[in-house]
């Protein structure tokens, strides 16, 4: 039985996660940072871990409840979306939270995972290709593509010590219907995580360090 570990789980793209992969499955550790996050993910069957990504404290325990795993799939979902457009400048509390979140975290998440890994594991970070530089057509949601783009970076760079021992890949999940994307979004959650685990299914180490769609094409950074 496969191991899989969901980062940011109690709702959204990394609940379906959890929700998929006990379904195939597999064994499911998966965050939540509340009582109601946690219960969702323990009806689900998923040995659930409270980490709030926004915390140092709670992140710092975060290596010694993953003491003795091998984790084969490792989902980092986790991240917030808030600010405004270009020509309107975030206040030094909302810059704060988006790239605390969205960048910090992951900077101190990333290196405790890479100590669970099981061999020629997946490591898979949910970007966005609004932080993609080559793609971008217009200046909307200016912070959150600033975030997107410095986590893109670190992926980058945790993909360097990761090789020749795991793939790792930031990963845009598409537009997707969740309280973040909206109503309005044109892909439903459980098409984009079914997705999303076909793509993690096929990746080979040629992959390692490089930005990819749910479905599995490239992206430019």
């Amino acid at each position: 039985m496969s191991t899989v570990l969901v980062i940011g789980a109690s709702r959204g793209i990394g609940l379906e996660f959890v929700r998929q992969y006990r379904e195939a499955g597999a064994r499911v550790i998966a965050t939540a940072r509340d009582d109601a996050g946690l219960a969702r993910l323990n009806a689900l069957g998923a040995q659930a871990l409270r980490l709030d990504v926004a915390e140092p404290a709670s992140v710092s325990g975060l290596a010694w409840q993953l003491d003795g795993e091998k984790i084969e799939v490792a989902l980092y979902v986790a991240g917030v979306l808030a600010g405004g457009n270009v020509g309107d400048p975030p206040s030094a509390e909302v810059f704060d939270q988006v790239m605390r979140i969205n960048v910090l975290a992951p900077m101190r998440v990333l290196p405790q995972l890479a100590q669970v890994l099981a061999p020629d594991a997946r490591l898979v970070v949910l970007s966005s290709r609004m932080g993609s530089m080559g793609l971008r057509t217009n200046g909307n949601s200016w912070l959150y593509r600033a975030s997107k783009a410095a986590v893109n970076s670190v992926v980058k760079d945790i993909s360097f010590g990761l090789q020749g021992k795991a793939v790792c890949v930031a990963m845009h999940p598409g537009w997707v219907k969740t309280e973040m994307g909206g109503p309005g979004a044109d892909l439903d959650v459980t098409q984009s995580v079914a997705d999303m685990r076909a793509t993690v299914a096929n990746l080979r180490p040629e992959h390692n360090g490089t930005f990819i769609n749910h479905d599995g094409q490239a992206l430019a950074w």
